[in-house]
């Protein structure tokens, strides 16, 4: 006999899509996704088109995939959804090492990043 099937975590009017492991310091990460949070998502994906960030893309593909999985998996309207949350979580952190004069070496952190979005579609006030 099989475990029983976990509840879902989020509302039935939201839905979520998580990158992982983005190489890029989750402060960096954390500028753009205040960009977007709690916006409309045709702003946020016109907000993020138009940013000037490297990971603004990437982000942006995110957003897109979490709209797409309002869409098709929870039968939601586009039109209705707003980026309730967009989080940064840390992840691993590469350790290299730098030659430095006489003989030292200093070392870089390359650290990587977590990204979560979370769309709800909302009822517009008549």
């Amino acid at each position: 006999m099989s475990k029983a099937k976990a509840p879902r975590r989020l509302k039935d009017n939201e839905a979520r899509a998580v990158l992982r492991t983005i190489r890029v310091s989750p402060q960096k990460l954390n500028l753009v996704a205040a960009l977007i949070r709690g916006k409309k998502v045709s702003s946020a994906l016109a907000d993020l088109e138009f940013s000037r960030k490297r990971i603004a893309g990437t982000v942006k593909k995110t957003l897109e995939s979490a709209i797409a999985n309002a869409e098709n998996n929870h039968n939601l309207d586009v039109d209705a959804l707003v980026v309730a949350e967009a989080y940064v979580g840390k992840s691993i952190v590469m350790k290299r090492f730098n030659a430095r004069g006489r003989g030292r070496a200093n070392r870089i952190e390359k650290p990587y990043s977590h990204l979560t979005i979370v769309v709800r579609e909302v009822e517009e006030a008549a």
